[in-house]
């Protein structure tokens, strides 16, 4: 057994350590509007459910070199976002939406996403998630030291479900159906694989 004091690590050291321990994890596509109206969109797979009642997710929106990205620049300002769930249909074109580009762009049009309204929020959705959530911002936090936050930790109250009738049975989400792909290391991706059942003890 290897053992790692991480305050002896690079940043991007322990980047790789937990990006490779911390396996599967899932991706969020989130969708964003910047104070001019450009339609942002961004994956993150530093992604979670925060709590069921009411129901939370949370983001944790890295910085580089203390840079604030576009997509938590445009939730600390609007207040919303949409976050979708990545699958296997849908991963190439969000995968496009990874590149960097300048504010003004829109990583939707880039991708060919097609975009559709929300219901309770100005942020638009895009059409080709099976799944997607409509969020308001409960919390944020910066995380890292206070001179130099390393990312900033978003937490978002869904106030809107919209999920693909195909994939939804007696009240639940055919995992199969969804066909969620998760995030692993490097270039690396998932799909769900086999699926067993264990009981829970009484």
């Amino acid at each position: 057994m290897i053992s790692i004091d991480p305050v002896t690590n690079t940043e991007r050291d322990n980047y790789k350590l937990l990006i490779g321990s911390i396996i599967p994890r899932p991706i969020a596509f989130v969708t964003t509007l910047s104070q001019d109206g450009v339609l942002n969109g961004a994956p993150f797979s530093y992604f979670n459910i925060v709590s069921s009642n009411p129901p939370m997710i949370s983001l944790s929106i890295q910085r580089a070199e203390g840079r604030q990205k576009d997509t938590a620049r445009n939730i600390l300002g609007a207040k919303e976002f949409v976050v979708h769930i990545v699958d296997e249909q849908n991963v190439e074109k969000v995968n496009i939406t990874a590149a960097s580009l300048p504010q003004d762009q829109s990583e939707i049009e880039l991708a060919q996403l097609t975009t559709v309204d929300s219901l309770k929020i100005s942020v638009p959705g895009v059409q080709e998630a099976k799944i997607r959530m409509e969020c308001r911002l409960e919390h944020a936090l910066e995380l890292g030291a206070s001179n130099s936050p390393g990312c900033d930790f978003i937490i978002g109250k869904v106030v809107q479900f919209h999920i693909d009738e195909a994939i939804f049975e007696n009240g639940s989400i055919n995992p199969a159906g969804l066909a969620a792909v998760s995030r692993l290391a490097g270039q690396d991706y998932a799909k769900i694989g086999e699926i067993f059942t264990i009981e829970r003890p009484k």
